[in-house]
């Protein structure tokens, strides 16, 4: 090459150099600028706000032997395990119904299943644990004991201090309180009642007996109050029947006619009908006859697979626009022989889960039952007189 060229490729050459320098210079400059590090400022993605309240209903909490067998490690019980896995679910919610369906006076009173039923105060613990804000204490069971027991659930769950319980009072003026909350600027009435007791209640207070007046007069005193949407807990009911008996039917009419908006029903054991009722002034009262079982020990399948209601109650209209069902499970391991011998407090490792996730532990239950005839069966008596959509968790 001669020095013309070579100088000619020597300029060129410099050229380049200078200028990849000069854009090197600038982006080294442009980085170690701190203004050009800070963050790109963006609106703020605020999230959605829903235009419905949540509303989210679990049947019967019954301490059970076996339960209470299973809870108990020395001297204290934790009943929290085996209902863990719904924490999750109803936290999903702003309101969360439950039905303590047996007393719950504490251990000074003796731990009691069937037919006497008395739990430990951290039965009560495991109910608030799981998310229970709106709590049903009037059942059947709510005399078995004495009317210092029922004192002492009263005054437990006073202390939790969640939204509303109703059902059980220490005192006459108790019993004649209109239980009230609001959620999502809307005013609440909780009303709670039993049909029956399996034994005389021990005084004229302890527990919320139903009758059309004492309903009435109840009903009234929310509407004065300026209640926009009243719920009823019902004990009543025919045991383990998956039908409406027409006792069921006409009081429900009743509480549509004075303007309740949501009937909860319980005491069957086992999941009954949904219906939509027309009251006297043209109002709609959502009725869930029987909400099933939630924790438990009991035996036949109908017992074991319930679940939870959905309910939407939309914030500007205060009226219910959209409801569903959750199906549940509730596991205990118990062997071929175990069953067989009917050892029941031999029952195990309690586990309330989603129907979604209950295949593994229906395979090795002593169930003569599968998932897919359960499911039918659920929505077969769901939809008995008004549709009712099954979810899944992630629906909620």
């Amino acid at each position: 090459m001669n020095r013309k060229k070579i100088g000619y490729v020597a300029v060129l050459l410099l050229v380049v150099c200078s200028g990849v320098f000069l854009i090197y210079n600038k982006k080294t400059s442009r980085s170690n600028d701190p203004m050009s590090q800070q963050p790109v400022n963006t609106p703020e993605q605020k999230p959605k706000e829903s235009n419905y309240t949540l509303l989210l209903a679990a049947g019967d909490f019954i301490a059970h032997d076996a339960i209470n067998n299973a809870a108990k490690s020395g001297d204290s019980y934790d009943y929290r395990p085996f209902i863990d896995q719904m924490k999750p679910v109803m936290q999903k919610a702003g309101l969360r119904f439950c039905n303590q369906s047996t007393l719950v006076g504490g251990a000074d009173f003796g731990v009691s299943g069937f037919p006497s039923f008395n739990a430990p105060l951290s039965f009560i613990d495991a109910m608030q644990d799981v998310g229970c804000n709106i709590v049903n204490t009037a059942s059947n069971h709510s005399s078995d004991k004495s009317q210092a027991a029922i004192d002492a659930n009263v005054i437990a769950w006073q202390q939790k201090n969640i939204l509303a319980v109703a059902g059980q009072n220490a005192n006459a003026q108790q019993k004649q309180t209109v239980h009230y909350f609001t959620q999502d600027g809307i005013k609440y009435a909780f009303l709670a009642y039993t049909t029956y007791t399996n034994s005389t209640p021990p005084t004229p207070y302890g527990v919320n007996m139903y009758s059309r007046d004492f309903a009435s007069s109840q009903i009234a005193e929310a509407k004065s109050n300026g209640v926009q949407f009243i719920i009823a807990s019902m004990r009543w009911g025919t045991e383990y029947s998956q039908g409406v008996n027409a006792y069921q039917k006409e009081e429900a009419q009743f509480l549509a006619d004075n303007g309740v908006a949501l009937v909860l029903g319980h005491g069957p054991h086992v999941l009954e009908p949904v219906q939509w009722l027309t009251g006297v002034g043209g109002q709609k009262t959502l009725v869930w006859y029987s909400l099933g079982n939630f924790l438990h020990a009991q035996l036949e399948p109908e017992t074991l697979f319930n679940g939870i209601a959905s309910i939407k109650i939309d914030k500007k209209t205060v009226t219910i626009t959209d409801i569903g069902f959750l199906p549940t499970y509730m596991h205990y391991d118990w062997t071929a022989q175990q069953a067989a011998a009917q050892d029941l407090l031999a029952r195990r490792n309690f586990e309330l889960v989603t129907l979604e996730d209950a295949a593994p532990l229906v395979a090795k239950s002593q169930l003569m039952t599968t998932i897919a005839e359960q499911t039918s069966r659920l929505q077969s008596t769901l939809n008995t007189y008004t549709p009712v959509k099954l979810l899944t968790s992630k629906d909620l």
